[in-house]
């Protein structure tokens, strides 16, 4: 009897997936659908990413049929040995990962399995061009990405894989543990999960949005972005399905890009796994930073009086996404004018995005700082009054979050603090941006 084990982590999905059909081909005669509940990950997570992962397992459990999602919870390193030497499976197989703790912890039930002369089988990855695979003509990796695009595209990628058909499953029996239930958090409205749910979301935006997405990306208030991130994240779609679909065209292009830049920030990370939470560029360690106080809980909470950053953070909180042109207005913010470590913001980030993936999160937050790959430059000092006039020129967005801001006029919603009658229930701005401007350049200086 040829049996294996499909291990499931960032791959919760059934179509386009290269290392379903290695586990089929090597297991015909049974295929063990696996996820085990790491504590390292499960209990570290948040609320927000837990009910939302919860939620994409049981959707995927419901399409395995009678059999279902065989939960297990505890390491890795001896879970997954437990259950496939109770079905005498032949192979173990997984898309590889590419995080520090995913290397890792890839490389432990390697170890373990080897020792009972199992493989552990990696095909395919969460990328359409697998990290360390986009190199310079001498061998070299990229730290800047319009080089690495460039290559990128000449590399190519492989089409979509090919349904797996009718997939014998195979329930592991012994010790087994319900997909369990989190509860989603007071006020927080979680995307629909799901392999379906993605798939119908991008036909969606490619029908409706995608011809215009070069422009429309920028403005809040439209909301008009495709909202895939989360889907990425958790795999219930594979970019190479994206890219399919992309045709000609600026908006094609643009989100292709898009999509470069999250593969870009991945082979980054594999390079430098350092990186997650240390500086890229050693010397902005040195940069003087304020120590945390009311000035982060202020930012986090979407008090700060300045519209723009505040709409954006308190989207955060309801939604667990943030828009993206947002996510850089904000970050400015807390770096340049309240001139605190960029880590205090990737911290809160990863607190509440359910979309939160640790190269793209860490690389943004690093750009914005000035001290990642690419880096905007230091003295590009995002001005959240004329951030919020140019891409929410009318308040759309604004308004959509900050009730407090209702009836205040269009001409004043960004600076509602030169009123005559400022609106009582709604802060005055924390700092004066052009003071903390010229401080930021300033500290800049100092370590040039």
């Amino acid at each position: 009897m040829a049996r294996s084990v499909m291990w499931f982590r960032r791959d919760l999905r059934l179509r386009d997936n290269p290392a379903l059909l290695e586990a089929v081909d090597a297991g015909p005669d049974g295929v063990v659908p696996l996820f085990v509940l790491d504590p390292r990950l499960w209990d570290s997570a948040p609320p927000a990413r837990r009910a939302y992962l919860a939620r994409s397992l049981r959707d995927l459990s419901a399409r395995l049929g009678d059999v279902g999602l065989h939960v297990v919870r505890g390491d890795p390193a001896e879970e997954v040995v437990r259950v496939a030497r109770r079905v005498d499976a032949v192979s173990v197989h997984v898309a590889a990962e590419h995080t520090p703790y995913g290397r890792r912890r890839d490389q432990a039930v390697a170890a373990a399995l080897a020792d009972h002369t199992l493989p552990l089988v990696a095909t395919g990855s969460a990328y359409a061009v697998s990290p360390g695979r986009v190199r310079k003509g001498d061998g070299g990796r990229y730290r800047v990405f319009t080089p690495f695009y460039a290559t990128w595209l000449e590399h190519g990628w492989r089409s979509p894989a090919t349904d797996a058909g009718v997939v014998p499953w195979l329930a592991a029996g012994g010790r087994t543990h319900q997909v369990p239930e989190v509860p989603v958090p007071a006020g927080l409205t979680l995307p629909t999960p799901g392999e379906d749910a993605a798939h119908e979301r991008w036909r969606a935006f490619v029908a409706r949005d995608l011809d215009d997405y070069g422009t429309a990306r920028d403005l809040p208030g439209d909301d008009r972005t495709s909202r895939m991130s989360v889907h990425l994240r958790w795999g219930e779609i594979h970019p190479r399905t994206m890219l399919a679909a992309l045709g000609r065209g600026a908006g094609a292009e643009a989100y292709r890009r898009e999509l470069a830049f999250r593969e870009f920030y991945a082979d980054v990370l594999d390079q430098r796994p350092d990186s997650a939470w240390d500086y890229y560029s050693a010397p902005f360690a040195a940069m003087q930073y304020d120590s945390p106080g009311s000035d982060l809980v202020a930012w986090k909470e979407g008090r700060t009086g300045f519209p723009i950053v505040d709409a954006g953070m308190r989207q955060l909180l309801a939604q667990g996404w943030m828009h993206n042109r947002v996510r850089m207005i904000v970050a400015s913010f807390l770096v340049k004018d309240l001139h605190l470590e960029w880590q205090h913001g990737a911290r809160h980030f990863a607190e509440h995005l359910v979309d939160f993936d640790l190269a793209s999160n860490q690389h943004g937050w690093q750009w914005v700082a000035g001290s990642g790959t690419d880096a905007s430059p230091y003295f590009r000092v995002f001005n959240p009054v004329a951030q919020g006039r140019k891409f929410d020129p009318d308040g759309t967005y604004v308004r959509r979050w900050l009730p407090e801001l209702a009836d205040v006029p269009t001409a004043s919603v960004h600076e509602p603090w030169r009123l005559t009658q400022p609106p009582a229930d709604y802060p005055s701005p924390l700092v004066d941006h052009a003071d903390e401007r010229r401080e930021a350049l300033r500290r800049y200086e100092a370590i040039r």
